[in-house]
């Protein structure tokens, strides 16, 4: 067979520090490339050892391990600096998929990077770029909010910066928290197309299309188990409108001062500070009258 079918042998691995992503699901979705850093790594940085070393054995690989995460990163950083002066291969995994995105590590790379340590990220596997491909919405422009508050009122407030937003949206949420956080996006966001996607890469991989109010209507989405992903379907239209702006500023105001709430949306709808703060402070009087 001509050689060009075959996959190019590994290159040989430098020091410096190794963005690694890792299966979400399915232990088959990692690269040959991520298997060549970790085969090669002096030390493996993981948010959750026992599940970096359960990966770690289905390839047959024995590690160093080191906890990183948000209350173990600082007290170790020094010591992955000296890892990196003297010349080591460091490897940073995430639970599942690639670290940094909603995990912890960025300061872990600036870091690094002002100590003049070489970065290098190993793409792979990611619940953002899986749930939208299974989604069927728009993939051309997306936006990425992470996790969603876990009460409705800051959920709400959260969600209405999003109002006029042109972007698919993409959001992490919990079993137990689902059905409360798809009537809030529909209260805040309106009717739009959404699918909720569940258990991505495993075997009991489900996506429900459909309608925010059917989601929200949908049993099987009452209190659903496993890792779930929300994309949400960009607005019809997006041209900032009278009632979209009085239903965010309504919102807004729930958690924030008129100045703030002010200074918020006018970034968000591009319309004068002072006009919205006038608005906010006329709102106000209503509720107190």
């Amino acid at each position: 067979m001509p050689e060009s079918l075959f996959a190019p042998p590994p290159r040989a691995v430098s020091p410096g520090l190794y963005i690694v992503a890792t299966p979400i699901g399915n232990l088959r979705d990692i690269t040959l490339r991520a298997l060549d850093v970790l085969r090669a790594a002096d030390v493996v940085l993981a948010e959750d050892t026992r599940v970096a070393g359960k990966l770690l054995a289905a390839y047959d690989l024995k590690k160093k391990l080191l906890r990183y995460d948000d209350h173990a990163g600082d007290k170790i950083l020094p010591e992955i600096l000296q890892r990196l002066a003297d010349g080591q291969i460091i490897a940073q995994v995430s639970d599942a998929g690639t670290p940094l995105i909603n995990d912890p590590g960025f300061r872990l790379v600036s870091e690094a990077q002002k100590a003049g340590a070489k970065v290098h990220p190993i793409p792979g596997a990611s619940a953002v770029l899986a749930a939208l491909c299974l989604s069927g919405l728009p993939t051309d422009r997306f936006l990425f909010a992470g996790f969603l508050p876990n009460k409705s009122a800051a959920r709400k407030t959260f969600l209405s910066a999003f109002t006029t937003n042109p972007a698919t949206l993409v959001m992490f949420e919990t079993g137990p928290r689902l059905h409360e956080s798809l009537t809030d996006i529909l209260s805040v966001l309106g009717d739009r197309e959404a699918c909720v996607c569940r258990e991505l890469t495993k075997l009991y991989e489900t996506a429900h299309r459909g309608t925010l109010s059917e989601l929200v209507a949908d049993p099987a989405l009452a209190e659903p188990k496993g890792e779930i992903v929300l994309v949400i379907a960009p607005p019809t239209e997006a041209v900032p409108s009278a009632d979209n702006l009085e239903e965010a500023l309504k919102l807004a105001l729930e958690q924030y001062a008129p100045a703030d709430a002010a200074r918020q949306l006018s970034a968000m709808f591009g319309l004068p500070r002072k006009m919205i703060y006038q608005m906010a402070l006329e709102m106000k009087s209503k509720d107190r009258g």
